[in-house]
């Protein structure tokens, strides 16, 4: 059985019902309606790279479509707006509970509908844990109720006065949606992003009834992964396209190296044409010339205040006066990021008269091997465990280096912070890395997981900060790059509108 197509005997009364039917968009209008379903957005809360994507991506995309986003009411989003107005409200289905719909008006124009769910939102921690970092145990009801949402708008809510053309869903939290849709009998295509596909959404099947999956969707051709529900499994099978954030790894993770088990799945959409990497972009606001959080302002034309910018780094870590190289380090510390290739290689670093700084969160190993090289090491390596972005800029800023040793990497978007703020990436050939920097001209990429590997691309980064017209053509370079949302958007532009048109174009 085709598992995109649920017989009418296993549909679920209560789930169709919940849905409803309104609101359908009329046709022939020119200005085609985009739902961007998201867990993060960087104006309200973010965990990671999927925040800035949802804060930049639909207001690019709004040149060309009637883009809206719909994220989930926490904490961090209901306190920082003093009033949301309620514009409809979401009936219950099965496990899932009532919601109410409020809408977010933004200074530049963008709505924003918020899932406003005291019971499954209002908490303090992460959007997807508390603050020890341990998942919420009704992640599965929380995020199930957010497809849900994006489902029963696309259905059609008469007080909302808008429907959706097509749904943009992101990474396994919102990826429900697209099978939502599909049981529903709804004939709105979806489009699903991976930004990681390490995390799937993995739930006991036990978890089912509650969520409202039919039983004949539980099996290898659709929801089922090695005997658990995947959330990110049900978005790619239901879903009309799926795209990644990066061209390269689009092609990864259709290999058994990076499929993650879900490689035979890709391979055949891939085969199909529904699957393209697209690369991110990043914000304007990454510009040395009046980012006003640095020390003092650079351009390519004129290196000398990263100088200044350095000197700032290393008064705020403690570190000692050094005319070294400077290495950064901002990243989330965890095996994915190579963090233990970083550690194993510091020691050569310092040995050859450098520093390091690093700024981060994550496995607790990783941070306590990190303390104790600060501790080794106090004059040459600073590290500060958790997050600031204004710190994290003058460290891209400051640095002469970015250590970037991916064992895996969807895009990465700090490699192109750091390249426009002339700080030269130091990655693994891999993802998005691959993609945006060139080796030995804007960076210096390695291609195997290994410390040897890692310390040979060092070596060549350390000789060419010995030459000074070779390194301050490199951050020319480097610097000279355009990562802007403009050449995104007209990726995502491309597969919207094949999707809008159907399966036969």
């Amino acid at each position: 059985m085709d598992a995109r197509v649920i017989a009418d005997e296993d549909r679920v009364p209560e789930f169709v019902a919940a849905l409803g039917r309104g609101g359908a968009p009329s046709e022939g209008r020119a200005v085609q309606r985009i739902l961007y379903v998201t867990s993060e957005m960087a104006d309200y809360v973010k965990a990671g790279g999927l925040g800035d994507v949802s804060a930049a991506l639909p207001r690019s995309l709004g040149q060309r479509y009637d883009v809206r986003v719909l994220i989930p009411g926490y904490r961090q989003v209901t306190s920082r707006e003093e009033d949301i107005p309620v514009v409809a409200r979401l009936p219950a289905a099965h496990g899932l509970p009532a919601c109410e719909l409020g809408r977010i008006d933004c200074p530049d124009g963008l709505t924003v509908y918020v899932i406003l769910c005291p019971d499954l939102y209002d908490r303090e921690g992460s959007p997807y844990g508390d603050e020890s970092g341990a998942d919420w145990a009704d992640n599965d009801i929380r995020f199930g109720r957010l497809g849900l949402a994006a489902a029963q708008i696309a259905a059609g809510v008469p007080d909302l006065g808008w429907t959706p053309s097509l749904l943009h869903l992101n990474d396994w939290p919102s990826a429900l949606g697209s099978a939502y849709v599909a049981w529903a009998g709804l004939q709105t295509p979806s489009v699903l992003t991976i930004h990681n596909l390490a995390y799937q959404g993995l739930f006991d099947p036990s978890r089912l009834p509650g969520l409202g999956v039919p039983d004949s969707a539980f099996g290898v051709e659709g929801v089922e992964f090695y005997g658990k529900l995947s959330f990110l499994k049900a978005g790619i099978v239901y879903a009309s396209h799926v795209t990644t954030v990066s061209q390269t790894y689009a092609r990864e993770i259709t290999t058994p190296e990076f499929g993650c088990g879900l490689d035979g799945l890709l391979r055949k959409l891939d085969g199909e044409g529904r699957l393209t990497g697209i690369l991110n972009g990043i914000d304007e606001s990454w510009d040395p010339r009046t980012d006003r959080h640095l020390e003092s302002p650079f351009d390519p034309n004129d290196l000398k205040g990263k100088k200044a910018n350095a000197d700032e780094v290393r008064r705020e870590f403690g570190l000692a006066v050094s005319r070294g190289p400077l290495f950064a380090v901002v990243s989330r510390l965890v095996h994915q990021k190579g963090v233990d290739l970083t550690i194993e290689s510091t020691e050569s670093i310092v040995r050859q008269g450098g520093q390091v700084v690093v700024t981060g969160r994550g496995e607790e190993r990783f941070e306590r091997a990190m303390q104790k090289l600060a501790e080794r090491y106090p004059a040459q390596v600073g590290v500060r465990i958790g997050f600031e972005e204004q710190r994290a800029r003058r460290m891209f800023a400051g640095s002469d280096f970015l250590l970037m040793p991916s064992r895996f990497e969807p895009c990465g978007l700090s490699q192109m912070y750091a390249q426009r703020m002339g700080s030269l990436p130091i990655a693994r050939q891999t993802g998005g890395l691959a993609d945006t920097i060139k080796d030995g001209v804007t960076g210096f990429l390695f291609r195997d997981p290994s410390l040897g590997a890692m310390l040979s691309a060092i070596y060549r980064a350390v000789d060419a900060f010995g030459s000074r017209r070779k390194l301050n053509a490199m951050r020319r370079a480097a610097m000279s790059e355009t990562y802007g949302w403009t050449r995104s958007a007209a990726g995502y532009c491309g597969v919207y509108d094949r999707a809008l048109a159907g399966p036969s174009q």
